[in-house]
Formats: structure tokens, C-alpha cells, sequence
């Protein structure tokens, strides 16, 4: 079963908001076996929305669409579809009775005309209850494809998604399994794991597919499976599974539908018992705040200092002038000694400490720009390593968040 998706707004295409709507839907879709094979972003313009809606006709099984059902002029999509379907708008009393029960029960303001002509909908549309707001879905169908029109705001488009738009799809069409699977693995490029995992990627029969995602510092690896019999298909991906993770050994950690590398380490810091501080430099504090951003952080993250200069490392953090007048600001040596001045600063079992060139220029240091030095404090050791992280600001912060993380993570799992 294939579908399209439609958001209307000049928002959109003017970069205003992004479009998390799409994604949603997507998703949503995706897990009742239905097949999204486009996405399309078009302008509150009638032309542009018949020109969409035309161009979906008898190409996919169904069309969602988001967006221009408000209550202002700048709200076409109704009056659009009149058009294209050659109807007219009618007035429906279920979604009339609602929306004057939102008025009298939320709304402060007045109800006015421009409130009443929400409950107006295309006679040959089905209204599909909108809980929270006064623009009512609708379904439509012409040939062999059926319309669905959705608002635009977020949680309304949200429920009606999961209350009314997939129980109907569901009851309707018979629809595929789709199956995915997706491997969290750090540290190994995308073209070192591809060459390793080459032989059972091409063994793979047809039906199941491998994605590769890559990001900063990690690659998520997506086995997609997509059949008649469910049960077969879930057997027959953790069959592939069951080869593939020996191939790919310790980098794996996890997989998408647990949690994201830091929620993992704050879950062995916690079950462990043991706490953890942090000296940043070149990474100005986005560590610290991957970890603040997780619940219950305090009860492992003690602390960080962001010593973004020089003199800050030698003030807060006891790093010698000596140190690194012989080693430079950026250098394994001076990443140590941040770490161990932090980690005994605040008391704590573990210390990461970071120290680098981000760019664009060289700095004091004279280290090349995407040079990185991470140092891991243990109860136990600590060591450092350098990195080179590229040659892109933004880039360089993330790739040296996403390593030390893994570093860290490496080192916890010993104790």
C-alpha cells in the first residue's frame, strides 16, 4: 500500500517552522505497513493545491494532507478540495455542536462568524472528530485514491492521526508487514563497516533491505523486512541479526528502540553508583548539557567547568603554565591534567576532559583546526587521545561530544 503526503504552508517554504508533521505521519504509517513514496511541501496557493492533488490521483492508495484549514482567509484547503472534488461546502452539525462546546468550555473569546464556518465541509467529505480543535479532518475518496485532509497544528494533526485517520486505514486496507531494525554502533565509519559486513549484506534475500545512516561519530545500520506473515519476518530478521552482531563486535551499543548512547551511560553511572564530572574546553559545555538534559542527573553528574581560557585551565583546574608551555593548550598531556584536576576538584569516580581546535582559526596553541584531545579519568587510570575531527566548527563540537562519549562508556563497563 503506497501513500503520499501533502503539508500546506508558505511557513514551511519559507523556512519559518520545519516540518515535523510529515515526519509523524510518516512514522505513523510506516508502522501499519503502508509505504510512503513521496513527501511534498506546496505554497497556501488553490493552484498548487489542485496541481498536488491531481498529480496523487490513482498513483497511491491514499493521500494525507496537513495544513489551511483554519478559520482566516489564508485557509484554502477546504474550498480547494470543493474544487477539485466539484462540491460544496455544507454545514455539519456534529462538528457545529463541537465547536460551540470548545467555546463555551476553553475559549474565552467570542465565538464569531469565522468560528461558525469551521463546522462548513465539503458535502461528499466524512468528518473526521478533531478533539481538540475546531478544524474537523476529512476523508474523501476519487477513483482509486482516498484524501485526507488534517490541520496543520501539531497535537491535533497528532490525534486525529492515531485516533481516527489509522483505525479507519486499518479496518479498510489490507496492508503489508514492514519490519525494521535498527543497530546503534559507534566509532567505525560507514565505509570500514560496509566493507566488513560486504559478504552477508549481499546474501540478504530480497525482501529485506540494509540502510546505512551515518552521523557524527556513529552509524545506525536499518534492517528493513516486509511480507504477509509477521511472524515469519520477525523470525527471519533476528536470524540475520544473529549472524550480523558477531561481525560487528564491540561497536555495537544498542539498538534504536533503546535509549541513545548518554541515556545509557547515565543508567550504568547510576547503577553502578559512581558519579562523574567534566572539564570542557573546546566543546564549551554541549557535554555537560547532554547530560543535565537527561532526568535525574543528579544523582551521578556532579559538575563541569567549561575553561574555555588558557588561564582558566591553570586557575580552576590546576594545569600547570609549565605544562603547557611545553605541550600546548591543545595536547594529551593537558587533556590529563584537566581530568584529573576536575575529577579531584569535585570528588568523583569518573572525569572527562576536553581540550581542542574548533576553528576557524588556529588559536594559541598552533594545533590544526578539528584537532581534539579527550582525556578519560577512572577510579583506577587515566589516559588521552588525539583526534582529528575535521574541518567544520559545528561538526568538530559534535564528533568530539559523540567520541568521549564512547570513550567514557568503554571505561565505565571495566568497574
Amino acid at each position: 500500500m503506497k501513500a503520499k503526503i501533502i503539508t500546506i504552508g508558505d511557513e514551511i517554504l519559507i523556512g519559518q517552522i520545519v516540518d515535523t508533521n510529515a515526519t509523524f505521519i510518516a512514522q505513523e504509517l510506516n508502522k501499519i505497513g503502508v509505504s510512503v513514496v513521496e513527501m511534498l511541501s506546496i505554497q497556501d496557493h488553490t493552484q498548487e493545491i489542485l496541481k498536488a492533488l491531481l498529480q496523487a490521483q490513482d498513483t497511491v492508495d491514499i493521500v494525507l494532507i496537513t495544513g489551511g484549514l483554519g478559520p482566516t482567509k489564508d485557509d484554502i484547503t477546504k474550498a480547494a478540495i470543493c474544487t477539485y472534488f466539484k462540491d460544496t461546502l455544507v454545514e455539519n452539525a456534529a462538528v457545529l455542536a463541537h465547536i460551540k462546546g470548545l467555546f463555551e468550555k476553553f475559549i474565552i473569546t467570542k465565538m464569531n462568524d469565522s468560528n461558525l464556518t469551521q463546522a462548513q465541509l465539503p458535502s461528499k467529505a466524512l468528518a473526521l472528530h478533531n478533539a481538540y480543535g475546531t478544524a474537523s479532518g476529512m476523508w474523501l475518496k476519487q477513483g482509486n485514491t482516498v484524501f485526507v485532509s488534517m490541520p496543520g497544528v501539531p497535537f491535533e494533526m497528532k490525534a486525529l492521526m492515531k485516533e481516527q485517520v489509522i483505525p479507519k486505514i486499518v479496518a479498510e486496507f489490507e496492508r503489508p508487514y514492514i519490519i525494521h531494525k535498527t543497530i546503534q554502533t559507534y566509532g567505525v565509519g560507514e565505509s570500514a563497516i560496509a566493507a566488513d559486513i560486504a559478504d552477508w549484506e549481499t546474501a540478504l534475500p530480497p525482501h529485506i533491505k540494509l540502510a546505512y545512516l551515518p552521523s557524527l561519530g556513529k552509524v545506525r545500520l536499518r534492517i528493513s523486512a516486509k511480507g504477509l506473515d509477521k511472524e515469519l519476518l520477525e523470525k527471519e530478521v533476528e536470524d540475520q541479526l544473529n549472524i550480523l552482531l558477531p561481525i560487528l563486535g564491540s561497536i555495537v551499543y544498542g539498538f534504536e528502540t533503546s535509549e541513545v548512547l548518554e541515556v545509557v551511560v547515565a543508567k550504568m553511572l547510576t547503577d553502578k553508583k559512581r558519579t562523574l564530572a567534566l572539564a570542557e574546553s573546546c566543546t564549551g559545555g554541549a557535554l555537560a548539557a547532554v547530560f543535565t538534559a537527561i532526568p535525574g542527573a543528579s544523582t551521578y553528574f556532579k559538575g563541569a567547568v567549561v575553561a574555555y581560557e588558557t588561564q582558566q585551565k591553570i586557575k580552576v583546574l590546576g594545569v600547570s603554565e609549565s605544562l603547557i608551555a611545553t605541550h600546548s593548550v591543545v595536547s594529551e598531556e593537558v587533556a590529563i591534567a584537566m581530568a584529573t584536576g576536575i575529577q579531584r576538584l569535585m570528588e568523583t569516580d569518573f572525569a572527562v576532559a576536553t581540550t581542542g581546535n574548533a576553528g576557524p582559526l588556529k588559536g594559541d596553541s598552533g594545533a590544526a583546526v578539528g584537532t581534539v584531545c579527550i582525556a578519560i579519568a577512572s577510579p583506577s587510570e587515566v589516559y588521552a587521545q588525539t583526534f582529528s575531527m575535521g574541518n567544520h566548527r559545528e561538526r568538530i563540537v559534535q564528533k568530539a561530544l559523540n567520541k568521549a562519549l564512547e570513550l567514557l562508556q568503554k571505561e565505565i563497563v571495566k568497574f
